[in-house]
């Protein structure tokens, strides 16, 4: 019952301050975005080099994410309209390679593909939330973004719920025993149908696009949660952390986005602006 009630405290609190901090300012999204990549970097440097291997520096890591996403929101923001902005990001990855062959560090190869992999992994997706949160320009898009979180939400809670009550087929038993397909298809039903509630609040976006833009994201969030899943079977952990009581880490928390913002940012793009 305590942890019950730790779980619930802690979701009501990690929905809250997300909803708040992508509606109320662009700077309140910075702030909480560029915590978020801090923080995920931060456990996916612990996971790693608490096994043995090549470890790779933790503030170093913390800081190309965050780099990167200063870059990413400074441009499409608009407060600084210049595309040469990431050229400190790419420095930044060209004094990772340069320290890494002049070095005499254990295993330089290795450490390099850890860092390189976290950046991909986890502050290159963050940052593309960006060009989806200034969509329309200097304006922030909020709703869209917002959509984004909620759409991965309900997708969660309808997938717990079908799958536990009815799941019998196992969706990926090598890499997640519990997922199921009926719990998959369950919270893609009612992920779809919470979508006909952002066509009545945005009527410029056609509702099969707010529906087609909920699957997809459905898809590629299952398949992010699968790929997180992986990583900790790999490493042998059952969480990324526990900074967020009840609910583990904050990979476990924003794995499916990792993924399911390329969904957003691919067919709001390519088909609805």
């Amino acid at each position: 019952m305590k942890n019950f009630f730790a779980r619930l405290f802690t979701g009501i609190a990690y929905v809250g301050i997300i909803c708040f901090c992508i509606v109320w300012h662009p700077l309140s999204f910075c702030a909480l975005f560029a915590l978020v990549t801090a923080f995920c970097l931060r456990e996916y440097c612990g996971l790693l080099n608490a096994k043995r291997g090549a470890a790779i520096g933790l503030w170093l890591n913390i800081l190309g994410g965050v780099l990167l996403f200063a870059s990413a929101f400074l441009y499409f923001s608009g407060y600084v309209p210049d595309a040469r902005i990431f050229f400190v990001y790419l420095f930044y990855l060209v004094a990772i390679f340069v320290g890494e062959t002049l070095g005499k560090r254990h295993e330089p190869f290795l450490r390099l593909s850890r860092v390189i992999f976290g950046q991909i992994y986890i502050a290159l997706p963050v940052a593309m939330l960006c060009p989806l949160y200034f969509s329309n320009g200097e304006t922030h898009n909020w709703l869209i973004v917002l959509s984004l979180f909620i759409f991965i939400w309900v997708n969660d809670t309808g997938a717990y719920v079908v799958g536990s009550t009815l799941g019998k087929h196992r969706l990926c038993e090598r890499i997640s025993p519990k997922k199921s397909w009926e719990g998959f298809f369950g919270g893609l039903v009612f992920t779809v149908a919470s979508s006909f509630i952002f066509a009545g609040l945005e009527p410029q976006i056609a509702w099969y696009h707010w529906a087609a833009l909920s699957l997809f994201i459905v898809v590629f969030g299952t398949f992010g949660d699968l790929l997180e899943s992986l990583f900790k079977r790999t490493l042998e952990v059952k969480d990324s952390g526990n900074a967020l009581p009840g609910h583990g880490g904050f990979l476990d928390r924003f794995d499916s986005l990792l993924l399911a913002v390329y969904a957003a940012l691919f067919y709001y793009y390519l088909l609805i602006y």
